[in-house]
């Protein structure tokens, strides 16, 4: 048989926006909003929604309103035909990377001609943690392993700047530039190309959001430098004398709202259908490393990753790289010796924000954009993973 290639239809996302009581998605239920998505998606692409064989969804704190299998009632809620099915999973930061990672590759496969893969979370509605409600999530022999127990993610951030000797300037520095490129790919309509406008009941008023609400064009150095640590406490100085306590709440990605949906096809079902796909995605790749340094997993799946492709880091043109801390990406450039004009060309979560299930649709739509403008032909995603994990995918643009 013909070797079957997966391929990128189209990717749509809501606005993302501030994860707190306020923010301009709040009060939407996260079951809507990932309807919402869904709609648009189909309605976008055209695609008779009956031929959709599975939507494989990312969710990070599956409690609440987001239990139950987010992804089918998002389906049902959408109106789509109830003979689509869904499965909703969680690898934290890279759900929504492993939803197109699973979906591309059961289209290789041959399970599936047509699958959506996506993500949504309500950060305002459903915070970090609240899953664990109140209890053991370890158990006995994981701490007996890490008797310690595992630090922070900001703590591991920490330890990312002291290991790769980032300065709080270049920190800052990088957080500055997140913002200046979101503004600038804002304004030349560049991201509200994949952006859907989201309706949003607010009390007796409907509402429509069109745009990121994360951005901060008014920021400056000055006003980054002046932020104090955002994980330093006295006992945390004691016992890791080492870190420069340089992670502050403006060189870290913001808590999001938002929802994402993507469009994968057989290549040749594609064709049949007279749809035109953006890329192939054509490698994958999972790793995992030390849990306590928890961010720094996608240097490795990065390099295996490229030894499975065949490729070498010069041969890919655009990466994007998640900005769960600005540590990560410097640390990532500087390990693998990346020119950071390759990286994240359009902003990321610093700017834009990171809702942790559904960040990587967004993330995809920025590479294949960023991709589009240099017209590249090799574009590589890979994000941190709460646990010491990373996916890597690696994407030719048509």
């Amino acid at each position: 048989m013909p070797a079957r290639r997966a391929v990128i239809i189209d990717i749509v996302r809501s606005p993302f926006g501030k994860g707190r009581p306020d923010g301009a998605l709040a009060g939407i239920h996260p079951v809507d909003l990932y309807a919402q998505v869904l709609r648009a998606l189909v309605a976008r692409t055209g695609i008779d929604p009956a031929l959709i064989e599975d939507a494989i969804t990312g969710c990070v704190l599956q409690v609440g309103e987001q239990a139950g299998n987010i992804g089918r009632q998002a389906v049902l809620a959408a109106g789509l035909p109830e003979t689509v099915p869904a499965v909703t999973l969680d690898r934290k930061c890279g759900s929504a990377q492993q939803a197109i990672d699973f979906a591309a590759q059961g289209v290789i496969a041959g399970a599936y001609d047509v699958v959506i893969a996506g993500g949504v979370e309500m950060m305002s509605l459903v915070p970090m943690r609240s899953n664990r409600l109140g209890k053991d999530s370890e158990g006995p022999l994981f701490r007996a392993r890490y008797p310690n127990g595992l630090p922070h993610q900001g703590v591991s951030a920490e330890m990312i700047a002291a290991r790769w000797a980032l300065s709080r300037s270049a920190l800052d520095s990088y957080a500055l530039r997140s913002h200046q490129l979101a503004a600038k790919a804002e304004d030349a309509g560049v991201t509200a190309r994949s952006i859907v406008p989201i309706k949003n009941q607010r009390e007796t008023e409907l509402v429509t959001v069109a745009r990121d609400e994360g951005l901060r064009r008014d920021t400056s150095l000055e006003k980054l430098a002046a932020l104090k640590s955002a994980y330093r406490t006295d006992a945390l100085a004691v016992a890791h004398p080492e870190l420069g306590w340089v992670v502050t709440a403006g060189n870290a990605s913001q808590v999001t709202d938002g929802a994402a949906a993507i469009l994968i096809a057989e290549e040749k079902t594609a064709e049949r259908l007279g749809l035109k796909p953006r890329a192939a995605a054509l490698a994958f790749a999972v790793a995992a490393d030390d849990p306590a340094l928890n961010l720094a997993a996608p240097m490795p799946a990065t390099r295996k990753l490229l030894s499975r492709a065949g490729l070498s880091l010069d041969r890919i043109d655009c990466f994007e790289v998640n900005e769960a801390f600005a540590a990560v990406v410097l640390a990532f450039a500087k390990e693998l010796e990346v020119d950071l004009g390759r990286v994240n060309r359009l902003g990321g979560a610093i700017a834009l924000g990171h809702p942790v299930g559904a960040s990587g649709g967004r993330l995809l739509a920025a590479l294949l954009d960023s991709l589009d403008a240099a017209k590249g032909r090799y574009g590589l995603l890979t994000m941190c993973e709460s646990g010491g994990m990373a996916n890597a995918t690696l994407f030719e643009r048509f």
